[in-house]
């Protein structure tokens, strides 16, 4: 989707201008209660993605960033469904949107882990330029020095809200970014992952937070201090119990496929069915690579867990096919 100019970035009020740390502050003081019931929330996802083993961690990071993207991309206005995404990801198919596919790519690497929040320039994936103003009427946001120095001013008006808790300064964080034209005026999606990103500060497991269908009510709002944080807290812990329930869903699954397969002899369908739980997308090769057992066999088990009703197909091919857990 092509981003339209705004001339406002070429004449912005200074952020401090318009922006005082205090209203967040003290709107913190007044939500202690929602601030300790999204992070007891937050504690519990980060305790249940921690206690998985590596792979399944991983994986399961994996599926709830697909998630998250899925829905900040519906909330811009880019429809993508996270199958679609991962798909697409993964075959690179010509059809797709590109700049959402574009966005569904930078957004899934970041939520998985990726980049430095710290660096803004590397964390957005921008080209580096040494000068600034050459086409700046024509950019969705400041270049070269003129975004260095946008985004200076945001991470030293940022500084300002350390007194308020990871979880609650989002919205102002969001704020701020708009004031500092960081990005476009119709791009939601990289202000919702940097600040999901950011949100996770001190967690060890996640890598981000997850607000799921939740997030819709904050990425695009408005209001006081009070009332933007309230809602903000509220789809933080909605989120965090959403992606807890996700998770309990993949387990419940899990034992259900193996309690299923225990009848077929050996050890491959067990290996198959932790696999496809610790992959949100699996083809027959990745399978191939991450059990050990042969692409034919990969294939012949996928195709039993189907016909069991336990797995699903998703390309609708022949060939390089891709599957996702069923029920």
């Amino acid at each position: 989707m092509a981003l339209a100019p705004d001339p406002s970035y070429h004449a912005q009020v200074p952020g401090r201008q318009l922006f005082y740390a205090g209203d967040w502050l003290a709107a913190q003081e007044r939500l202690a209660g929602d601030l300790a019931r999204a992070s007891f929330a937050l504690g519990r996802l980060e305790g249940a993605v921690a206690a998985l083993p590596a792979e399944a961690r991983a994986g399961a990071v994996t599926r709830l960033a697909l998630i998250e993207i899925e829905a900040m991309l519906w909330a811009q206005g880019l429809p993508l469904r996270r199958e679609e995404i991962g798909r697409d990801l993964m075959e690179a198919r010509a059809g797709a949107d590109l700049e959402a596919m574009r966005l569904a790519r930078w957004g899934l690497r970041r939520l998985e882990g990726q980049g430095d929040p710290g660096d803004l320039r590397v964390f957005l994936g921008l080209h580096r330029a040494e000068v600034a103003g050459l086409d700046d009427r024509l950019a969705a946001r400041p270049t070269g020095r003129d975004f260095d120095a946008a985004a200076a001013e945001f991470q030293a008006m940022a500084a300002g809200l350390s007194g308020v808790a990871p979880l609650a300064r989002a919205p102002a964080l969001r704020v701020l970014w708009r004031l500092c034209g960081l990005s476009g005026p119709e791009v939601l999606a990289e202000p919702a992952v940097w600040t999901a990103r950011a949100m996770a500060e001190g967690c060890e497991a996640l890598r981000f937070v997850p607000l799921g269908r939740h997030g819709r009510g904050v990425w695009v709002d408005g209001g006081t201090p009070v009332e933007r944080m309230a809602r903000q807290l509220a789809a933080a812990a909605a989120g965090a119990v959403d992606a807890g329930h996700e998770l309990a869903r993949v387990a419940g699954w899990q034992a259900r496929a193996l309690a299923a397969v225990a009848r077929i002899k050996g050890d491959n369908p067990a290996r198959v069915v932790r696999a496809l739980a610790a992959h949100p997308i699996l083809s027959a090769a990745m399978l191939e690579e991450a059990t050990g057992i042969s692409r034919d066999t990969a294939e012949r088990l996928l195709a039993r867990l189907r016909d069991l009703g336990l797995a699903r197909e998703i390309t609708g091919g022949r060939r390089f096919r891709l599957w996702v857990l069923a029920g």
